[in-house]
């Protein structure tokens, strides 16, 4: 016979640990890293200072911040064996199982007696470098070294593209980056924290992370929310498109959360940022698109506390600022990782004593 004393599907209402790193009111729909508004971090902060943030408990002075870029931008060349396996693996294969392997040759070469606040910064700065040199590899382009005069938004873009990015591209990347940082206990996190738990690495932890975040119903959710743009084509399908899938009870990609009761506040936020990189990048009609989708669902499931998530426009972000699809959950894993290191180090000062 088995007994259950407690049962709650997906850890809801199931304590984990104590943090102090972000808070969420999923009824008002906030969310606040460290105690400071995503909305006001997202308008004025940097990927930079928010890594800060996160990682040491507060945001840093002009001089802490200049020293901490500076750091971040000399560590973003990657071992020479990363760059050959990257030209030499099947360019077919999965981006987050390349990303999963390279980080793991990482570790296996940080022979140092560095803690883990710097092999943090080592991981955050190098992945971009990893993502973009494999998305250029299998487009038949040659990887583009870093360049670390530049903010670790724009060099992300600069290494995906060849190009300087525009302002607005450069903003709307730092956005999205700040956006994807933290999120409270979600599965990737959680899968960062057991592996913590045995006091193993934290490159193995990221691995964990990497992993858990690969599934389709965490990190891929924000690819398959603009495959449902494309499918549509046209604002003038939109309509038929969403009530047909409604009447069959059928899910609508990039909505619902199982925190937010209201809008997710990070969806507001992206919502502003991809009018404004669809405006200058020529695909106006995918925002349109969405947008329409977003008015007519929300008369129908707002009712029942559905409203767009965070993957209802970051994909199509993604997407305009020139990233394959397939390499969507890689970028979000580059920015989670601050998140995942800022919680295990977290969880190991705590029970250290």
């Amino acid at each position: 016979m088995r007994v259950l004393d407690v049962l709650r599907k997906g850890l809801e209402d199931i304590a984990v640990k104590e943090t102090s790193i972000t808070y969420i009111d999923g009824k008002m729909g906030r969310l606040f890293y460290r105690g400071y508004s995503i909305f006001d971090l997202a308008e004025l902060s940097s990927f930079e200072e928010v890594s800060f943030l996160l990682w040491k408990n507060k945001l840093p002075n002009i001089r802490e911040l200049e020293t901490f870029k500076k750091t971040m931008a000399e560590q973003r060349e990657v071992p020479g064996q990363i760059l050959e396996y990257l030209a030499k693996i099947d360019p077919s294969s999965n981006p987050m199982d390349v990303l999963r392997t390279t980080v793991s040759m990482m570790g296996t070469a940080d022979r140092s007696d560095s803690d883990n606040f710097e092999k943090s910064i080592r991981l955050t700065s190098k992945i971009p470098t990893i993502i973009t040199s494999f998305h250029r590899i299998r487009a038949g382009l040659s990887p583009v070294q870093p360049d670390s005069s530049l903010t670790h938004a724009s060099n992300f873009l600069y290494m995906l593209t060849g190009q300087k990015p525009s302002e607005v591209e450069e903003k709307t990347m730092d956005v999205v980056l700040i956006l994807h940082a933290d999120h409270e206990m979600n599965a990737s996190t959680f899968a960062c924290l057991v592996i913590a738990s045995t006091l193993s690495d934290i490159y193995s932890s990221v691995i964990g992370g990497i992993s858990a975040l690969k599934g389709p119903l965490h990190g891929a959710a924000n690819s398959e929310a603009l495959k449902m743009f494309l499918e549509i084509g046209s604002p003038d399908n939109v309509e038929e498109y969403v009530y047909k899938r409604l009447s069959r009870k059928e899910r609508l990609m990039g909505f619902g959360h199982r925190i937010y009761k209201t809008y997710d506040p990070r969806a507001l936020i992206l919502r502003s940022y991809a009018d404004k990189i669809t405006s200058v990048k020529g695909n106006r009609n995918l925002y349109e698109i969405a947008r329409k989708i977003e008015e007519i669902a929300v008369r129908s499931l707002g009712q029942k506390g559905i409203y767009p998530n965070v993957d209802f426009y970051s994909g199509l972000v993604f997407y305009s600022l020139g990233f394959s699809p397939e390499f969507f959950p890689t970028v979000f894993a580059s920015s989670r990782v601050v998140g995942w290191t800022a919680q295990v180090m977290e969880y190991l000062n705590d029970n250290s004593s």
